[in-house]
């Protein structure tokens, strides 16, 4: 076997052994049994959330299983075939199972990336809000462009968006929007996206055709799960109701149905004005839960408290990462130093690199720029 080829084994197990390491191998089996007799009680959905909580568990562990003895079988049959092939002269089986094994080796490294995501709230659903900041119809501009990069991220990865709150641009575009996006580790992926974003570019708004540079701040909350517990004093908010301002058409509210709730501790302000005003009043305090649990979660995890400080207000000097459309095609995230000059992709939705790298800098304690320094 090639030596090449020696190595992209060598990385097969590797992750192997951290997906065993993840998941408790020693233990997954008779943890599945539980899990199992568990499901077949016939009492179990007498309480709903606990019994859609355990079969989420389950469902977890068993495609945590799959996966591992799934690359394990494939990666032994392609070294069965490239010896087979090493005997019997056959370079295009050898070719064709050396192509399947480094395919492989991607696959493994992309479980292994999802393994880690294995804190308190991050196969949780999640609430993403989008704020314009410096720069006015620009940003507003900037603020749509950057929900559509998100939605088109979230359903390519099967999860579901529900459009919560969004209030539109005087001239263009949005000055705020609110998404919750529903999925297996949506909030595990996304959190690294909370921060500002900077876009320059030449302006559309601007008939001399000169390059602005527009800000938006992009915040991420786990939905808190019913087993969770968040205690909200009712002295402590302030509920208000008003009008919406959509998009128009058929997304005109002629009541005044929209909610926001104030959290007087905090100064958190949530909204929701896309149902009827009781489901707006039930989605803004979920949002309200969710946004008070992570204040929890970053008092107890300081990256993410770092991170959610980091944030700051939407202009010079916070931005996590770039967005170059002029006079250069660029993408840089500013804390793991990863770059693309594949705009459209990135702007399409292409935001794995960027995830995958925060969230192994987040591990590791360093960037992908950093490691490359010290090599």
């Amino acid at each position: 076997m090639r030596a090449e080829i020696q190595t992209v084994v060598s990385e097969i197990e590797n992750s192997l052994e951290l997906l065993r390491q993840r998941m408790g191998w020693e233990t997954a089996q008779h943890r599945l049994e539980e899990f199992n007799a568990r499901v077949e009680d016939p009492n179990l959905w007498d309480d709903p959330a606990k019994a859609q909580k355990l079969m989420r568990d389950r469902q977890a562990l068993v495609d945590a299983i799959e996966t591992h003895d799934s690359i394990s079988r494939d990666m032994r049959d392609n070294i069965e075939l490239i010896e087979l092939g090493e005997m019997e002269g056959d370079s295009e089986v050898i070719g064709e199972a050396e192509t399947t094994l480094k395919a492989l080796a991607r696959k493994a490294a992309a479980k292994e990336l999802e393994a880690l995501l294995d804190g308190e709230a991050d196969g949780n659903d999640t609430f993403l809000e989008i704020n314009a900041g410096a720069g006015g119809t620009e940003s507003c501009d900037w603020a749509a462009m950057l929900a559509r990069m998100y939605v088109r991220w979230a359903e390519s990865h099967g999860y579901t968006v529900e459009l919560q709150s969004e209030s539109s641009g005087d001239e263009a575009g949005i000055k705020s929007a609110a998404y919750k996006i529903s999925g297996h580790n949506a909030y595990g992926w996304l959190k690294s996206e909370s921060g500002v974003h900077r876009l320059v570019r030449i302006s559309p708004f601007d008939s001399a055709a000169k390059r602005h540079t527009s800000f938006c701040s992009v915040g991420v909350y786990p939905v808190v799960d019913d087993n969770i517990e968040i205690e909200v004093n009712p002295s402590d908010i302030r509920v208000d109701t008003y009008r919406s301002s959509g998009a128009g058409g058929q997304h005109v509210n002629k009541t005044d149905s929209a909610v926001r709730i104030t959290h007087h501790p905090t100064g958190i302000v949530v909204t929701s004005s896309e149902k009827s005003q009781h489901q707006n009043r039930d989605i803004a305090m979920k949002a309200l839960k969710s946004r008070l649990y992570q204040l929890e979660l970053d008092k107890r995890n300081e990256a993410i408290a770092e991170a959610h400080e980091a944030k700051g207000d939407a202009g010079w000097g916070n931005q996590i990462r770039s967005y170059v459309l002029q006079p250069y095609q660029m993408v840089k995230d500013l804390r793991t130093g990863v770059e693309t000059s594949d705009t459209k992709g990135v702007l399409d939705g292409d935001l794995d690199q960027f995830m995958a790298a925060t969230l192994a800098m987040n591990v590791s304690g360093k960037s992908r720029a950093e490691a490359q320094g010290e090599a």
